[in-house]
């Protein structure tokens, strides 16, 4: 199994997070590093401090030269797909092709009507969801894009230069709806993330829905990376036996999610501690 770290955007200095995430760059064992795509904190106080995603990781992308880069996940709802694939390609650039392009069709109904950003019913946002994920492969995998969906509309559309990577960076579907959360990472991911709450026998169902979906498109769900966020507490011998149990179901990535104000030299007992499992 490999590992991963994810700090929360939310009550925390700029600073504090740079230095976790410059201290994870010199970490082997950790191969990405995650945020979030929120506006206003998902904990405490709701008037706290909450950065944005993408600002934040083109400058981790300065900051940092080997761990990959990525958003767990970005909200379809609050960006044009167009602008999001020009982004995605400006962070790959910068990165040197460490990014890993998280995207979700976005939930946060408190976000949406502080800032007046439209969150359709659950059916039209997966609909522009699909159109809006078909519409970010094609801009930075095409020279020149036309697109006539329902909601995204492209014509000879640009997305210049290109990203690093090829096809496109990498794509992250975080979820686990059964009918379009995971049709859609079976189509077009190359990581698909779950939040596992208590019994790990959730995350096995769902991957079996996931490789049926696979199954249906003639892909193997073994292309995919299966991820799962850990909780880290205080209490290292307890996220040792929460990673083990992820590894022994067959878990690919275990991102750790650290809590607020994590120290960079915490990070060294972590490793030692995980080592094993990887």
């Amino acid at each position: 199994m490999r590992f991963a770290i994810k700090t929360r955007p939310e009550h925390q200095t700029w600073e504090e997070m740079r230095d976790v995430w410059v201290a994870a760059d010199e970490v082997p064992l950790f191969e990405s590093a995650w945020n979030w795509d929120h506006f206003y904190p998902l904990s405490g106080d709701m008037a706290g401090p909450n950065y944005e995603a993408w600002t934040m990781l083109a400058a981790m992308a300065q900051a940092t030269r080997r761990i990959r880069l990525g958003c767990q996940v970005t909200g379809m709802i609050y960006r044009h797909p167009a602008v999001l694939a020009n982004m995605a390609a400006t962070v790959d650039i910068i990165s040197g092709g460490r990014l890993e392009l998280g995207v979700g069709a976005g939930w946060n109904q408190m976000e949406c009507d502080a800032y007046g950003i439209e969150l359709p019913p659950l059916k039209e946002r997966f609909d522009r969801f699909d159109e809006g994920v078909a519409a970010m492969v094609m801009l930075l995998t095409e020279p020149l894009s036309n697109f006539a969906g329902k909601y995204v509309r492209l014509t000879d559309a640009r997305c210049e230069p290109k990203p690093v990577q090829r096809p496109h960076p990498p794509i992250t579907i975080g979820g686990s709806g059964p009918l379009r959360t995971l049709r859609a990472a079976a189509r077009w991911a190359q990581q698909w993330n779950m939040l596992v709450r208590g019994d790990i026998s959730q995350w096995v169902a769902a991957k079996e829905v996931l490789a049926g979906h696979c199954a249906t498109i003639g892909r193997d769900v073994s292309e995919i990376t299966c991820s799962v966020n850990v909780t880290v507490s205080d209490d290292i011998d307890a996220v040792v036996a929460t990673a083990t149990t992820l590894h022994d179901a067959g878990v690919d990535l275990a991102i750790l999610h650290l809590p607020h104000h994590a120290a960079p030299e915490s990070l060294h007992p972590l490793a030692a501690a995980l080592a094993h499992l990887s």
